[in-house]
């Protein structure tokens, strides 16, 4: 039966398809019915405000996204090393060679990535660190169902080269890849594959630019006084925060210098700020510290803040004084050094700051504005408690 209202389950189902590579018949029957059944109005909108493809196969369902440009975040998390990045491909290479079902052995593909392997010095199995590379793409390349354990694990060949295991080409191997305008050989960098997509959006690039921004990022920054994607956000704020709660769990915020997407909701699949992690907490206190501070760091026309390194250690120095007690283990016995490191780091991550590679000057963004996080007044500092009464 297919769906002709933009419903909550359509809803759940574009959501899935922005968080999961690719959603499996086999593995999630109900969620690939569900949005099969709603094929046509996802499809539409997707095409329309973002100008995505919408791939439906009677295994899979994917949604091929592109972003407007790169982010750290969209790598394997799993992946260390450049390396790990050339010896998947040579992985994927290797799958092309095999039929669907066809089974092999781990030592058949340690011998075709070693012969394709494109890197100046060559692979050597007795290598730790070269086996530890392929342990994380052949763990990769299961998550992603592209291959199937059939007998024995891949962890076992980080300690023992001559380890086997016993594999199966899946049927999504052949789908991995993504089609392109053209040889993706006669791409010569990054920028010109992102740069080719728009070929085919000349008039209404702006708006696919923007909602791909939006949904993409934690927070689209004006870039400058004459920023067009920000302009455009500016013009069509109505229409846009409209679009965003009805098709999606999300609420639409823009400000001076920046434009989110937020959301009261915590759904499984999706990556929120805060989360659990212990950093956090000094997150949200570096925020509050200059929240609070304004006539001492004060934004300049785009909304950010400049730091000098010492700055920025002597903000981290106050806090772990004044809310340390309260911190995890980790962040209150630990150096104010590395949690200026690790602060730093999420920031980045975030979006939040960014840093001067010549100065090393730290740059807070908009989007650190948007969040603050104190304990309550009970809250005895000496102690690192909460009072049962409220002082």
């Amino acid at each position: 039966m297919e769906i002709t209202t933009f419903d909550e389950k359509a809803q759940t189902g574009l959501r899935l398809l922005f968080e999961k590579f690719w959603i499996l018949r086999s593995k999630e029957p109900e969620v690939y019915q569900q949005i099969r059944e709603r094929e046509k109005i996802i499809k539409r909108y997707v095409d329309e405000k973002f100008g995505f493809d919408l791939i439906v196969h009677q295994h899979f369902i994917k949604l091929e996204k592109i972003p407007v440009e790169t982010k750290s975040w969209m790598g394997m998390q799993g992946f260390l090393e450049p390396r790990d990045y050339a010896m998947f491909c040579c992985a994927l290479a290797f799958t092309e060679n095999r039929t669907v079902d066809e089974q092999f052995l781990l030592s058949d593909v340690c011998e075709d990535i070693k012969d394709l392997y494109p890197g100046e010095f060559p692979l050597d199995w007795t290598n730790y660190n070269h086996r530890k590379s392929l342990v994380r793409v052949i763990k990769q390349l299961e998550k992603l169902s592209i291959l199937a354990v059939v007998e024995g694990e891949i962890e076992q060949f980080a300690l023992n080269e001559e380890q086997e295991v016993l594999y199966e080409v899946t049927v999504y191997a052949r789908y991995f890849m993504r089609s392109y305008p053209k040889d993706l050989v006669q791409y010569k960098s990054i920028e010109e594959i992102l740069e080719g997509e728009w070929e085919r959006h000349e008039t209404d690039a702006r708006r696919k630019r923007v909602y791909r921004k939006l949904l993409f990022s934690p927070a689209v920054h004006r870039e400058s006084e004459q920023d067009p994607d920000f302009a455009y956000i500016r013009n069509f704020r109505n229409r846009l925060r409209d679009d965003m709660e009805e098709h999606t769990l999300f609420r639409f915020e823009l400000f001076r210098n920046a434009a989110m997407l937020v959301t009261d909701e915590r759904k499984q699949e999706l990556t929120l700020f805060p989360d659990q992690k212990a950093i956090m907490d000094v997150a949200l206190h570096f925020s509050h510290y200059l929240r609070n501070n304004q006539h001492e760091y004060v934004p300049d026309t785009l909304g950010n803040i400049h730091v000098t390194t010492v700055a920025f250690e002597q903000i981290v120095t106050q806090l772990h004084a004044e809310y340390g007690k309260g911190w995890s283990k980790q962040y209150r016995e630990g150096t104010v050094k590395q949690t200026m490191q690790e602060l730093a780091t999420l920031m980045g991550e975030w979006e939040m700051l960014e840093r001067d590679p010549f100065t090393g000057e730290y740059l807070i963004k908009p989007l650190a504005g948007r969040l603050s996080g104190h304990y309550p007044k009970n809250f005895d500092a000496e102690k690192g408690v909460t009072n049962e009464k409220t002082q």
